[in-house]
């Protein structure tokens, strides 16, 4: 059994939902992000970055979400989540999904933890003001060149389309309105459709 450590309304809820979408035997773990759970010793000893996701599994703990996609995408191959008998088409999967990590999710965090980057209070609320524009012109290259509809690579769903779900839900508390992207508003709401998402919401706005 795996043991996934999560925080609500982060990025793991991708993890999360292909766990569901899987059927992977797995224990919830919740960290306390805000009571900086996060920073002590028996949780940086399972990501030394002290962020979550983490996944324990038999082999070892993983970390960082595109890693924990492509794993259980391949260690789960029955569930068909990624084109893991296409190399081409399965290096677009993690391209899109290091897109999202590396410069969607970026971009999101100048807003939230500038100081990650600059000490100066006049270039950290810089870059909040920033975050808008940066936030829209990432999705409007999604909406226009990336997402090949009705999921991000086309009629299969991948592990892909839970991790852009878990970036475009943050639309409203970034200011922004996902309805100037009509293909990621459908994509969203067609992801809430979805058992296992409705699955992994539901544990993560229960009570801690």
């Amino acid at each position: 059994m795996y043991q996934f450590f999560y925080s609500p309304n982060s990025c793991s809820l991708a993890t999360h939902i292909v766990l569901e979408e899987i059927g992977a035997p797995f224990e919830a773990l919740r960290v306390n992000l805000a009571g900086g759970e996060q920073r002590q010793p028996a949780f940086l000893a399972l990501n030394p970055a002290g962020r979550v996701p983490a996944l324990a599994t038999p082999q070892g703990v993983l970390n960082e979400t595109p890693a924990l996609l492509a794993f259980l995408a391949q260690a789960w191959p029955q569930a068909k989540l990624a084109p893991l008998d296409d190399a081409f088409a399965f290096a677009r999967l993690q391209a899109f999904n290091s897109y999202l990590c590396s410069t969607v999710h970026v971009a999101r965090a100048h807003g939230r933890r500038g100081s990650r980057w600059a000490d100066d209070e006049q270039a950290i609320e810089a870059m909040k003001r920033k975050v808008p524009q940066n936030l829209s012109d990432s999705f409007e290259l999604i909406e226009s060149r990336l997402f090949a509809g009705p999921w991000v690579q086309g009629a299969d769903y991948t592990v892909a389309d839970a991790y852009l779900f878990v970036l475009s839900r943050w639309f409203d508390s970034d200011g922004l309105d996902l309805s100037r992207f009509p293909k990621l508003h459908e994509h969203h709401a067609r992801m809430l459709q979805r058992p296992a998402v409705q699955r992994a919401l539901a544990r993560e706005a229960a009570p801690a």
